[in-house]
């Protein structure tokens, strides 16, 4: 069985998600095609010791340095995209020699090319849509208010239709019961996580310790001075992660065991995507989430407030003091949490709930590349 995989570099949770499957899939002897969208996504996933092509430099989401995303920007970069002969109707001619000699490819999440390719009978039977149930809300709904109601609804129509005539679409959350829900050719399954074994701590024993991620999108020195302070304040060791934070003492640009760090810490610190909150909530770790102008994210947050996982929201608004203060009170908050430190019970526990939710995702995926995504 051939299966090529297309992960998006717009985040980092897309590719991390690839290189899990990925690997995962290879141990199951099955041929994994890596693509990706930038050299950066295409290096990121390198340290993972995985190879992926580069399918086009020009599609992408924009960002300011904080994260909050650009959206007249994106409108513009994704138009460009659209409607330059050079670019999406060039990388459909490179797709097509892809589906032709792969039994499936995943769309992880939603390439235009393939949001177009999956509406066409000749091919659509071999395209999966991957993506987070927050997102396609995000995607659907993101001319609502900007724009006069009917080309709203319109666009939602179009992006809705393309998304359902595809053979089959995998739609994920952390908090999505640890089965595979199947309604015709969709699936609702829960976000999978890596797969850390009891007892492996990367931490060394005896204070508190907090795990940071931060997603490439965030390289604004203040936001992370004003972070660092805070986490000081409340005495925590931590393990600082971030590409964008490169030039900053303390901090790494990638770590392949981040997830293994998170699961073992007493608490995590990261944007609200659909990776990290599937780790804490997989590992049972409190999280601290900053928030950003975000859509898929924001309603993230949302649905960690109601599903009840144990999390503080902070939102950086240029005001270093302020930040730094809310950061410490949140570590402070969840520190007092009597389920604060990690201990065998919950080791195992998270173990076997990331295990469980890895198995769903393969059975899943083999079955689909058995049957060519029909």
């Amino acid at each position: 069985m051939r299966i090529a995989y297309l992960a998006t570099a717009d985040a980092r949770g897309h590719l991390m998600r690839s290189q899990l499957l990925t690997h995962a899939l290879q141990a199951r002897g099955i041929n994994v095609q890596l693509i990706t969208t930038s050299d950066e996504g295409q290096r990121f996933l390198a340290g993972f010791g995985l190879t992926a092509t580069v399918l086009s430099r020009h599609y992408s989401v924009q960002f300011d340095t904080q994260q909050n995303m650009l959206r007249d920007a994106t409108d513009a970069n994704v138009a460009g995209y659209i409607f330059n002969p050079r670019r999406m109707a060039r990388d459909i001619f490179k797709l097509r020699h892809v589906l032709r000699e792969n039994d499936l490819i995943l769309n992880d999440s939603f390439h235009p090319a393939l949001l177009f390719m999956g509406c066409l009978p000749i091919w659509r039977h071999k395209v999966v849509h991957i993506y987070g149930a927050s997102l396609r809300q995000a995607l659907e709904t993101n001319f609502n208010g900007r724009l006069p109601d009917f080309i709203a609804r319109l666009y939602s129509h179009i992006v809705s239709f393309q998304i359902n005539r595809a053979g089959a679409r995998l739609e994920h959350d952390f908090a999505y019961p640890p089965k595979a829900e199947k309604t015709g050719d969709s699936t609702r399954i829960p976000t999978p996580v890596a797969v850390v074994k009891p007892g492996n701590n990367q931490f060394e024993q005896g204070s508190a310790q907090v795990a940071v991620y931060l997603n490439p999108h965030f390289c604004d020195s203040a936001l992370a001075a004003a972070l660092e302070h805070g986490i000081a304040d409340a005495n925590l060791t931590t393990h600082f992660v971030g590409e964008g934070m490169a030039s900053r003492s303390g901090w790494v640009t990638q770590d392949t065991d981040w997830v293994t760090r998170a699961a073992s810490s007493s608490m995590i610190i990261s944007a609200p995507g659909m990776a990290a909150l599937s780790i804490a909530h997989v590992y049972d770790r409190p999280i601290i989430l900053v928030l950003t102008d975000q859509p898929e994210q924001q309603r993230n947050a949302q649905r960690a407030k109601e599903l009840g996982l144990r999390h503080r929201i902070v939102v950086w608004q240029g005001d270093s003091a302020t930040f730094a203060a809310s950061i410490y009170a949140a570590c402070v908050a969840l520190s007092t949490d009597v389920e604060f430190a990690v201990t065998d019970k919950a080791d195992s526990r998270g173990y076997d709930r990331a295990l469980r939710r890895l198995d769903i995702w393969l059975d899943e995926l083999v079955t689909l590349g058995s049957s060519g995504g029909a």
